[in-house]
Order: structure tokens, then C-alpha cells, then sequence
């Protein structure tokens, strides 16, 4: 299913044992290839499974991948671009939503280039509890170094030009055009 650019989408995330995680309200489709599909928001809404909620501080771009275990989101900072990358399911699109499994750690690339690796006990917990196949360990395993050589060789999309293109295609998309 390709999504048209300009749509606005719903983004779902689910644990291993199909219950829903977090919902982002709003999300504006940049692009949808073979390979990706790339969205942007400004102060969305974020829904937690247990009903509270919060809105985005920065305005971010998301690169959700059809084919790796992982989704990359750039958030604009004032003082450069950081990034969150979850390690997921590849990214499933329907009409109600776009949807994937969040399988707990993260990687998070601070503004100097810093890498952390984040959630390792929540992983090691929920790894156990949801009984996590020993074949999907060891994709996110593997994701996860793919994922820090991309970060550290600075490849899509890892560069601060990459995440800027897009939030600028984003601004542009929201420009009203007077009649």
C-alpha cells in the first residue's frame, strides 16, 4: 500500500504481545518508497497505552523502513539535530494507521554525536515476559550494530542535511496558498 505525500497518518506502536504502546495523533507523509516511509511533525499529540498524553517539544522527521528492524526519528533541536532510533518491526502500513512492534531498546544519537544505548533492562525484562522468538533477538541484535556503523560512518539518515531537506519539504507542505 503506497501512501500519497501530504496524507496525514496515525503512527502505532505495539509490544511483542500485540498490546498498543503509543499512538502519535498527527504525521505528515514526505515520501514512500520500496524502502521507506518518511514523515514529519510539529508539537503532535502522543497518546500512552494508559491514557495520558503529551505533545512533541521539536518538530521531528521519521524514517520508517519497510525492510530493516528499526525506525529512525531527527528531531530539530535548537542547538542541532539529535536522533532516536527504536528498534522495531519493519513498519507495516493499513488504512487505519501505520504500525510496528516496538521490541524495547533504543539508540540515541545526542547533538555532538554521542551514542547511547538506551532500555537494555527493559528489554532483557520484556524479552522474557513476551517470550521474544530467539530468531527475532537475534535481528535486533544485528540491527542494532547495523544501525551504530550507519551512525558513525554518518550515512542516510544520519546527516544533519538529510533530516533538514525533508523538514523543509514538511514546511513547505504546511504553506496555506492564498486563493
Amino acid at each position: 500500500m503506497n501512501i500519497p505525500v501530504g496524507t496525514l497518518v496515525t503512527v502505532q506502536s505495539y509490544k511483542h504481545d500485540k498490546t498498543l504502546h503509543r499512538i502519535w495523533q498527527e504525521a505528515k507523509v514526505l515520501s514512500d518508497t520500496e524502502e521507506c516511509i518518511i514523515v514529519a511533525n510539529k508539537r503532535t499529540k502522543v497518546i500512552e497505552s494508559n491514557g495520558r498524553f503529551w505533545y512533541t517539544k521539536e518538530p521531528s522527521v521519521t524514517f520508517f523502513y519497510k525492510n530493516r528492524w528499526y525506525n529512525v526519528i531527527g528531531i530539530l533541536k535548537t542547538t542541532g539535530i539529535a536522533y532516536y532510533c527504536n528498534l522495531s518491526s519493519p513498519i507495516l502500513a493499513d488504512e487505519e494507521a501505520l504500525k510496528y512492534i516496538d521490541y524495547d531498546l533504543d539508540v540515541k544519537v545526542l547533538e555532538n554525536g554521542q551514542i547511547v544505548l538506551l532500555d537494555q533492562n527493559e528489554y532483557r525484562r520484556h524479552r522474557v515476559q513476551m517470550d521474544y522468538p530467539a530468531e527475532i533477538c537475534r535481528i535486533l541484535e544485528e540491527e542494532s550494530l547495523h544501525l551504530q556503523e550507519l551512525i558513525r560512518a554518518k550515512a542516510e539518515p544520519f546527516r544533519a542535511e538529510d533530516v533538514e531537506k525533508w523538514y523543509q519539504i514538511y514546511l513547505r507542505s504546511q504553506e496555506v496558498v492564498p486563493c
